[in-house]
């Protein structure tokens, strides 16, 4: 018995003899510099680190129960979207300006009406136009008149052949004297460009006006909206004309379906991006030019995909993404797996799985974060 506790401190002293020789060991090889040497020391420390943690991994397997929720993984259609930023507008919101400058005769209109294209919005002063288009007129009638009366002569051979040139030109320049009197009459007359509403009214009656000075009223039509924006253009080829376009208006809170209608054809250097307009119905009239809205078009679409919701997805110390399923499920009951996955595009929270799942594995999704491989599971 003495022999055996003789043996037993003596082997004490020489484990505790071997460590301080390792310890000072380390200690004058970086006293000395020698890097070589602490290189390889490092080297067997390390493998020696691997071996434990492969042994822990082994042996440390926790046997606890843990109360979790699982998902049934089934094939279905996966769409990737971009999401970008866009402004509404439209085509149809301009400043109706005068044509003729003079005194604001007549405005018809008011904000917030509904007006039809070419409905007379106002009449600005002739200036005497209409003074000058009757003479005009007469002398178009005995300008006619006389041509008229000198092409019989002429058809009978009586007269000169000037003399029916003369008639004729006379009564041209007549005709078209009254052609471009009506034309300066007609920009008297304010007209509704396209149908829509009016907005804003900008000037009263009595006001002198003149053109390219200032707007009389704005005139919108919402019936015509549309959402513009700016595309990477790593996106040239994955949109085309008529692709379905989700338009989101946080400032309503609607989500309405659009349609690309123009594509641009131009990318732009300083940001390499390309423009796109997307037409928005605005059936109940709540759509605004300048509204900003988010666009959410589809650019990947994968009929028959595995996936999951990107939460339960998880990367071990390695860089493996992995995922837990239940094995050996009985409706209530199973045990967690580990299982390494390979992931593709995500949106709108969930993520395809390319590779490590299939139909109909079931997968935890919550309480992955207090589980580990080997334990039972809950559901």
């Amino acid at each position: 018995m003495k022999k055996l506790l003789y043996l037993s401190a003596l082997s004490i002293v020489l484990l505790s003899c071997s460590n301080a020789a390792k310890t000072e060991n380390i200690d004058d090889l970086i006293s000395a510099k020698n890097v070589k040497a602490l290189n390889e020391k490092k080297t067997a420390l390390q493998a020696d680190i691997a071996k434990i943690e492969a042994a822990l991994a082994t042996l440390d397997v926790k046997k606890e129960e843990a109360l979790v929720s699982v998902l049934t993984v089934k094939d279905t259609v996966f769409n990737h979207y971009l999401d970008i930023q866009g402004n509404v507008n439209t085509k149809e919101n301009i400043l109706v300006q005068p044509e003729f400058s003079g005194t604001l005769t007549s405005l018809t209109v008011k904000a917030g009406d509904r007006v039809s294209k070419g409905q007379i919005l106002g009449r600005v002063d002739d200036a005497g136009m209409s003074s000058q288009l009757a003479s005009a007129q007469n002398q178009y009638s005995l300008a006619k008149t006389t041509f008229d009366r000198q092409k019989n002569l002429w058809d009978k051979k009586i007269g000169s052949e000037i003399q029916y040139l003369q008639a004729q030109t006379q009564m041209v320049s007549a005709q078209k004297a009254v052609a471009q009197i009506n034309a300066q009459l007609a920009k008297t007359v304010i007209r509704a460009p396209f149908s829509g509403t009016i907005d804003e009214v900008f000037a009263e009656k009595g006001q002198v006006v003149a053109p390219s000075v200032t707007g009389l009223l704005r005139i919108v039509n919402l019936g015509n909206m549309y959402v513009s924006t700016s595309v990477p253009e790593t996106y040239i080829g994955k949109l085309k004309l008529g692709d379905q376009v989700d338009v989101y208006l946080a400032s309503l809170g609607k989500t309405y379906k659009g349609k690309v209608r123009q594509v641009g054809s131009y990318i732009n250097p300083n940001n390499r991006t390309f423009g796109i307009e997307v037409s928005v119905p605005n059936p109940e009239n709540l759509l605004r030019p300048n509204q900003v809205a988010k666009l959410k078009i589809t650019d990947y679409t994968s009929k028959n995909a595995i996936v999951v919701p990107t939460a339960v997805i998880q990367e071990d110390g390695k860089g493996n993404q992995y995922v837990y399923v239940v094995e050996g499920s009985n409706g209530k009951t199973g045990t967690a797996k580990k299982v390494v996955v390979t992931v593709g595009k995500s949106s709108d929270n969930v993520t395809e799985i390319l590779s490590g799942l299939s139909a109909n594995d079931i997968i935890v999704t919550e309480g992955v974060n207090t589980i580990s491989e080997g334990m039972k599971l809950n559901f």
